[in-house]
């Protein structure tokens, strides 16, 4: 049995609170300057951390976009965030997919250097999208995908390290299930179906939330497959907004910022239960 210590509880709250503040902080002062207006925010020296009164304006900029007192011209947010929705679903979906039926063959099916066929898919771990940059961008560009949902999604999709997860948890469903699904007349994909797609829901939430979220954030490959701003994901709209115009419109670039960071902490929020579940549950 272990014993409550009222001390240990109150220094682990206070370093968990502690962590939180530290986090959160830098998400206040973005929401904070978001509710500012951008000659407020350049012409306080600290920014104050006090919300202001601009948030309608700030945010309705941000996303339906505009003139501004500047004489600039703000791009409207919301259809990069709906690019960003689809390129993050389709490659949560597409990681999945591939890699649920890469471990289903590699695990069930007997096929010559099947080991060795693994450990291929594995070893590509060591060559990110940055290493084959270059070989990748040439590909889309001569299958004329540059500027098209394919040609942000496709390179990113194949997943080595959802491979390997589910070929763990492939290995720890007993034998005597297989046995009995083909006693009972059922060929592998009903197999597949019935039997190995209900159990792997939890390690399919895991990667769900964490594929979405690198589908969320990439930058760097977008930057290099789009040459024309109505395919830019949210990442993109945010570095044109900042380095786009002389005069930057701080206040919009935070709401920007703001709105980015809804839809992958609704993904986590929604579902958190099954992404805790599907790291740390043994009992497969």
């Amino acid at each position: 049995m272990i014993e409550r210590r009222p001390v240990l509880d109150f220094v682990s709250h206070a370093v968990l609170i502690i962590g939180v503040a530290i986090i959160a902080f830098p998400v206040y002062v973005a929401f904070v300057a978001s509710t500012q207006t951008a000659a407020q925010i350049t012409g306080s020296n600290p920014l104050s951390l006090v919300p202001g009164g601009n948030i309608v304006s700030s945010y309705t900029l941000a996303l339906m976009g505009g003139k501004v007192a500047a004489g600039g011209t703000i791009p409207p947010g919301w259809p990069m965030l709906w690019i960003s929705f689809v390129v993050a679903m389709t490659i949560a979906l597409g990681k999945i997919a591939i890699s649920i039926i890469s471990a289903f063959a590699i695990v069930y099916f007997r096929f010559p250097f099947r080991g060795l066929v693994f450990w291929m898919i594995f070893i590509t771990l060591m060559l990110p999208v940055e290493v084959r940059i270059g070989p990748t961008y040439q590909v889309v560009a001569d299958l004329g995908l540059i500027n098209t949902y394919a040609g942000l999604t496709v390179p990113l999709i194949a997943s080595a390290t959802a491979t390997f997860l589910f070929r763990q948890f492939f290995l720890t469903v007993p034998d005597e299930l297989a046995e009995a699904a083909r006693i009972d007349g059922a060929g592998p994909m009903r197999f597949f179906i019935d039997i190995l797609l209900p159990l792997s829901k939890t390690t399919m939430a895991a990667l769900f939330v964490i594929q979405f979220i690198y589908g969320w954030n990439q930058y760097l490959w977008p930057l290099i497959a789009t040459t024309s701003e109505d395919m830019y994901p949210i990442v993109l709209g945010i570095k044109r907004a900042i380095f786009g115009e002389i005069y930057v419109e701080w206040n919009v670039v935070m709401a920007t910022a703001i709105l980015a960071m809804i839809p992958p902490a609704i993904v986590v929020i929604l579902m958190q239960k099954g992404f805790v579940k599907g790291l740390v549950d043994t009992e497969k």
